[in-house]
């Protein structure tokens, strides 16, 4: 096997239990190194660290898969998957979940998202894609889908050297998954909805909401395909007004809605900012507002433009907010930290001259495992505070 020796003192961060390693801290390679395949990594001083997916077209060129010595193998891989599926066993729903979450399962670039009898997969990194058939075996042993599909259409992927590839793997398929999160209902396009089809990371937080929006009026913004709307009514609200910029989108989430039976949820084709905007000059007319919009930033040079942005809506969304009501407010942004979000609704705050009490401040559900060592694993910030 080949193998990569750091620069003297860069292994400190993989000693720490970070996954990865930068192409800027490798002091060599052995020729015989081909890209996608596995090798033993080993510190300046010599000392082994374990063994890594290589790829040099990569900044990110270790994705490092286990500190040991045992083969990495078509078994290997397996392994990993049917151990990241047994941990789900024990508290998720395996018809909707995210099976396996990259480099939190010891599965770098690998993505697993299981919506009813169909399972979508991602393969984001050239060293997984070569055990493409290997995962797919695995999956097919463990839950016996009745099909698979890949939705490998992420940039990411040119990062690597690869293509952007979609379509189906195994299996046969509708054109819409139904799935139940938390007792509602969701049609699913896993061919052509965002990412997998549906973001998954917010069920446990979206089952948080049941307390406060009983007998409530709700707002819900970027409510794309109504998840945080349906919820709400599931949970009892009087009305549910849902907002996103993409008619697409929110016909979609009135679908969701029909299949649920609610009718008490407005669907707004509008841009949520000019809507907050708008909204805030009458003052406070809902009970709850929710804000969950899309990422702001994908980089560490636009944080303070993301920030910004955050900032303006949680302003706005809080002076909507009738005194003793809820403000439920989301970041995906991996860029921006958990605490940096709290400083962004606490200026919010001070601007909105309202004060904040902290119900609960929540990230990703479990079945999107964190890894202490590796920050960028914990993306999803969602905070409950009430307004006063």
């Amino acid at each position: 096997m080949a193998s990569c020796t750091l620069f003297p003192g860069k292994e400190k961060r993989v000693l720490d239990g970070h996954p990865w390693v930068f192409r800027s801290d490798i002091k060599k390679t052995d020729a015989e190194a081909q890209p996608g395949c596995v090798v033993k990594v080993y510190a300046g001083n010599g000392r082994y660290l374990g063994q890594a997916f290589y790829n040099p077209h990569s900044q990110i060129t270790l994705r490092f898969l286990t500190h040991g010595k045992e083969a990495v193998d078509g078994a290997f891989i397996q392994n990993r998957v049917f151990r990241a599926i047994d941990y789900r066993r024990l508290f998720a729903d395996l018809k909707s979940c995210r099976l396996v979450f990259s480099e939190s399962d010891g599965l770098p670039g690998l993505i697993v998202d299981a919506f009813g009898d169909v399972l979508c997969v991602q393969f984001l990194c050239l060293g997984i894609d070569r055990f493409r058939e290997d995962v797919l075996d695995a999956l097919t042993e463990a839950l016996h889908p009745a099909a698979i599909y890949e939705r490998s259409d992420a940039p990411v992927r040119e990062l690597e050297g690869l293509n952007q590839t979609a379509g189906l793997l195994r299996g046969r398929m509708p054109e819409r998954v139904e799935i139940l999160e938390n007792g509602v209902r969701f049609l699913v396009d896993v061919k052509e909805g965002q990412k997998t089809g549906y973001f998954l990371d917010q069920k446990e937080n979206r089952a948080a909401i049941a307390p406060f929006v009983r007998d409530k009026e709700v707002l819900d913004c970027f409510t794309h395909t109504g998840a945080f709307a349906l919820h709400a009514a599931h949970y009892g609200a009087k009305a549910v007004t849902a907002v996103d910029i993409s008619e697409f989108a929110c016909e979609c989430a009135r679908k969701n809605a029909e299949l649920n039976g609610f009718t008490q949820i407005e669907f707004v084709t509008a841009n949520a900012f000019d809507y907050l905007k708008e909204k805030s000059l009458s003052g406070p007319c809902f009970d709850v507002v929710i804000l969950d919009p899309p990422a702001f930033t994908k980089s560490r040079a636009t944080v303070d433009a993301a920030a910004r942005g955050y900032k303006e809506i949680n302003l706005r969304g809080m002076k909507l907010v009738r005194p003793g009501g809820y403000l439920v407010t989301c970041s995906c942004s991996q860029h921006m930290s958990p605490e940096a979000f709290l400083n962004v609704v606490k200026d919010a705050a001070k601007d909105a001259r309202v004060s904040l009490m902290q119900v609960e401040y929540r990230t990703q559900g479990r079945d999107h495992p964190i890894l202490p060592a590796a920050p960028e694993t914990q993306y999803l910030k969602c905070g409950i505070f009430r307004i006063d």
